[in-house]
């Protein structure tokens, strides 16, 4: 029999001593616990089934219950030892097969651990795709986040009709998207109208979890996600297309007290990581989804602010993880758009679908209400901003001299997404005379619309950021002035002002 020491030892095992645990040992466990007369909080589950397609199984494909990660087998088969304090088992979807969706819409990937059997058969079919997904698209929407009636109709009335459009122009059979999280603002009720604008999009979504999507008011992080679990399934999880292996995880850390979180990502989490990135080749591209981005400029904007729950607190552990691959992070949370770039990790910190919490056209930054538009090549990404309502070459707005209170001498502009491979110029009657000097600075629209205590009138604690895509330059005449701007990609866009 073992004695307490064996018995705490037992419960640290890794994955590879879960699996390897037999039922003998597994009743011996039960008795000790039941001699010492502890309450059951964990029951050992065996969970056995097939991955498969055409009736055929498929090797090698990830499935997992958020703690092990397994593979199937050369007939498709896989069995894990998962337990009453899993939820659910999940199957990284590999390259080359449809990703199914639920009813609401989202993405059909995982299965709900029945809690009442100590043994289950959970099988998944898969449909071979009709297309190569090898060069596919996905959309980042980040903090739909709706609270009333009024952003109901915001959203499925103005925001929606514009993504179906871009949806339309893409034409693409493997596109998906992202909800980059707070999905809803505190009124989870209001799920069920997040839904509606899923389905109007009819492509597969994968849903992240955000701060505002929570059941707040429980005693720790473990009690928050009930809610946005039965509508979407697991919070992190990971599934593939073409040549990029995609990652959502669940970054907002729930203090167990009011509603207050930090950005954290837990250990069980982080080991669940290391584990499905050991299955995927070093020099892949993966891309990570998470609300609260990992890092923003906002930190050096404003280095009196606390950080805590504006960034993750254990970032660089998860940026060794990611050591070896082509990384790309997306997060929402901050209703600014940001692009930090760390070695080969790319934070795209997106601007939002609300915008400044539905108060007007743009992001407290000046960044267009709106999501973003990525484009996989092979293992290549490219990307642009979508303002909504914009065309989605508008990636750039011009302000008149003396438009901007504290530059007044001088013209500015905003590039909402900017990077440092980005080359910004202006030119007189086709002469090229300079690229504007980039300036930490606020927006200029952003100060007319929602600087002071009465504005804006929806949100009226919204006020101006500070930004790090402002430009300032002062031509010498206005006449056949253009501005000019190249990405990274070598797309030029220009306004003649």
């Amino acid at each position: 029999m073992f004695n307490r020491r064996d018995f705490i030892k037992g419960l640290s095992l890794t994955s590879i001593g879960w699996i390897g645990f037999g039922d003998s040992v597994f009743a011996n466990i039960q008795k000790e616990v039941k001699l010492q007369n502890l309450p059951s909080v964990f029951s050992p589950i065996r969970i056995r089934g097939r991955v498969l397609t055409n009736g055929q199984g498929l090797r090698g494909i990830a499935v997992s219950d958020g703690r092990i990660v397994v593979q199937t087998n050369s007939s498709g088969e896989f069995e894990l030892i998962s337990g009453t304090d899993r939820e659910f088992v999940f199957v990284s979807l590999p390259s080359g097969y449809e990703i199914q969706k639920q009813a609401n819409g989202s993405a059909s990937f995982f299965q709900r651990i029945d809690h009442s059997k100590s043994e289950q058969n959970l099988s998944f079919d898969l449909k071979k795709s009709v297309n190569s997904d090898e060069n596919h698209h996905f959309l980042v929407l980040a903090d739909t986040q709706i609270q009333n009636e009024y952003e109901v109709n915001q959203l499925l009335t103005v925001a929606a009709p514009d993504v179906q459009k871009t949806i339309a122009s893409l034409d693409d059979p493997n596109i998906f998207g992202i909800g980059c999280g707070d999905l809803v603002y505190d009124k989870l009720e209001l799920f069920k109208e997040y839904n509606q604008s899923i389905q109007m999009y009819n492509i597969p979504f994968f849903q992240v979890v955000g701060n505002h999507d929570m059941d707040f008011g429980g005693r720790s992080d473990a009690t928050t996600t009930g809610t946005f679990k039965s509508h979407f399934g697991p919070t992190y999880y990971s599934w593939n297309r073409g040549e990029v292996h995609y990652v959502v995880l669940d970054d907002v850390f729930y203090l167990g007290t009011g509603t207050k979180y930090i950005g954290h990502i837990p250990e069980e989490q982080l080991a669940w990581l290391e584990q499905d990135l050991k299955l995927v080749e070093k020099g892949k591209t993966v891309v990570v989804s998470l609300h609260i981005p990992s890092y923003t400029g906002a930190v050096t904007r404003y280095p009196e602010r606390d950080t805590l729950g504006g960034t993750v607190s254990n970032r660089e552990h998860l940026y060794r993880m990611l050591e070896g691959y082509n990384a790309h992070l997306m997060s929402g949370h901050t209703h600014f758009n940001d692009n930090m770039i760390s070695g080969r990790v790319f934070e795209h910190c997106h601007g939002t679908v609300c915008g400044a919490w539905w108060s007007g056209p743009i992001c407290y930054d000046g960044t267009p209400n709106g999501y973003a538009v990525y484009e996989s090549k092979g293992s290549e990404l490219q990307w642009k901003y979508k303002g909504t309502g914009l065309d989605i070459n508008e990636q750039f707005r011009v302000y008149q001299t003396g438009y901007h209170k504290d530059f007044p001498d001088q013209m500015s502009l905003n590039c909402w997404n900017y990077d440092p491979a980005w080359e910004i110029s202006w030119f007189e009657n086709g002469i090229r005379k300079g690229a504007p000097e980039k300036r930490l600075a606020v927006d200029p629209w952003s100060t007319e619309l929602h600087l002071g205590p009465d504005l804006p009138a929806r949100r009226q604690w919204v006020e101006p950021q500070l930004n790090d895509h402002m430009f300032f330059f002062k031509p010498e005449s206005k006449e056949n002035l253009v501005v000019e701007a190249k990405d990274r990609f070598g797309n030029v866009y220009s306004k003649r002002v």
